[in-house]
């Protein structure tokens, strides 16, 4: 089910990788022709053009001012979530805002020669549009990772697309909106919905920013909106390693696989160990637990296609190949877990020992699960209150600054032949002449 690549194996080795890495998101010219024809239909037809494609798509028929979500439609949805989800979902809001707070930053000056004052004004983006997907990945976690942060950075008007029936299929994540406050909600779902955020209709407004994970048309709307409006990122299908020696349980292990690998068949689970006997102790594990579980088939195909264990020669060559991953979440259970992560440059996220799965990251421990997938942790973060703040660069000059500068100004204007904005430096050290004589 799970293939064992051992060391040395080389030629496995790189197969499996490049197998693991077509996973990045994969956005065909037709999609992209079919995604832009929408997009056009939206920004020219607005809200006609919304209850068109949501009977057409989702076999729903709407008037325009059915498109929002109104208020007792949310709170009959949101009152059949049990009571201990509803317990664990404010406990987990309680958290995820505790964390995040400490990721605000403030508006700061400093002062120069001259009484020159630099500085950065920092600001919240004013509206955010927040995608919540329907069907089997409409989770309640991922409604909260999105508002939080939003609302720690003082975003005013935060505004939640979800395609019909959402909410009355999923209470949880009705739930999830009531106790984080969020009142602005419309029923439209897909690439329309991202082009509505982006554009605006005559019922949806116009976002800054665009946040939320959502299928490969969500995806490509996204990408193909980015520049009329902010977006979080391109995700692609999760993942996770596993990076453990002989001291890690083979149950834990196998567990933490399994966890990943029911998100989906293009999910990634990978174990990279030093240790021959836990490699063949875990696949025993997975063969075990898997038959347990309701998600087996999608689990079983995720895993031939795109689990792996790789048996390497030490740990400096196991945390290479976690480098070359560069994984979305990484767990690591060795001896010297804090000398292993130094030497990862590139994760997601770091879940530490045997009693830190990533399901806690997921769902309760405060840090953002919005994370960079298929390799994108070499350049991205995840998902935090900065993603709803602007920096506005603050300058201010005096008389004498300017003086004593714009001799240089100038000659750096004159070296990219851009006179005139030379001039507009040399010009008021005239004026400051002038008025001396």
């Amino acid at each position: 089910m799970i293939e064992v690549i051992n060391n040395g194996d080389e030629k496995n080795r790189l197969r499996k990788l490049a197998k693991i890495k077509e996973r990045n998101v994969a956005l065909d010219a037709e999609l992209m022709r079919n995604v832009s024809a929408i997009i056009g239909d939206v920004r020219g037809r607005g809200d006609a053009a919304l209850v068109e494609y949501t009977a057409r798509f989702d076999g729903v028929t709407l008037r325009p001012d059915q498109l929002r979500v109104d208020a007792e439609t949310l709170r009959t949805s949101a009152a059949r979530v049990e009571g201990r989800v509803l317990e664990a979902l404010r406990e987990a809001i309680r958290r995820i805002r505790a964390f995040h707070e400490h990721e605000r930053v403030d508006s700061w000056e400093i002062d120069g020669k001259r009484g020159v004052r630099l500085g950065q004004r920092v600001t919240p983006v004013e509206r955010a549009g927040m995608y919540v997907p329907g069907g089997t990945a409409s989770y309640p976690s991922s409604v909260v990772m999105n508002v939080v942060p939003a609302q720690v950075a003082g975003v005013e008007r935060l505004v939640v697309v979800t395609p019909p029936e959402t909410l009355a299929r999923t209470p949880a994540v009705a739930a999830a909106l009531v106790e984080l406050g969020v009142k602005e909600i419309y029923q439209v779902g897909g690439a329309q919905a991202v082009a509505a955020l982006a554009y605006g209709t005559q019922t949806i407004p116009r976002v800054d920013k665009i946040t939320g994970p959502g299928n490969k048309y969500v995806a490509a709307a996204k990408k193909l909106v980015f520049g009329a409006v902010g977006i979080d990122s391109i995700a692609g299908p999760s993942e996770v390693v596993v990076l453990a020696d002989d001291t890690a349980r083979a149950d834990f292990v196998a567990a933490d696989l399994l966890a990943q690998a029911e998100h989906g068949e293009d999910a990634s689970s990978v174990l990279i160990t030093d240790s021959p006997a836990l490699a063949a102790q875990v696949v025993a594990e997975v063969a075990r637990q898997v038959a347990t579980l309701p998600r087996r088939t999608i689990i079983e195909r995720s895993l031939a296609d795109y689990g792996a264990i790789f048996v390497m020669e030490d740990v400096d060559e196991a945390c290479a190949l976690v480098n070359e991953l560069a994984p979305e979440h990484l767990e690591i259970i060795m001896r010297d877990e804090e000398t292993a992560a130094a030497r990862v440059r590139h994760a997601g996220a770091i879940f530490f020992g045997a009693h830190t799965p990533e399901a806690v990251g997921d769902y309760f421990a405060g840090p953002n699960h919005v994370l960079p997938t298929g390799g994108a942790a070499r350049f991205s973060s995840a998902l935090g209150v900065n993603d709803f703040l602007r920096r506005t660069s603050i300058i201010r000059y005096t008389s004498e600054e300017l003086a004593e500068t714009a001799p240089m100004i100038a000659a750096l204007a004159h070296a990219e032949g851009l006179d005139a904005h030379a001039r507009s430096a040399l010009i008021r050290l005239e004026e400051d002449q002038r008025s001396a004589n």
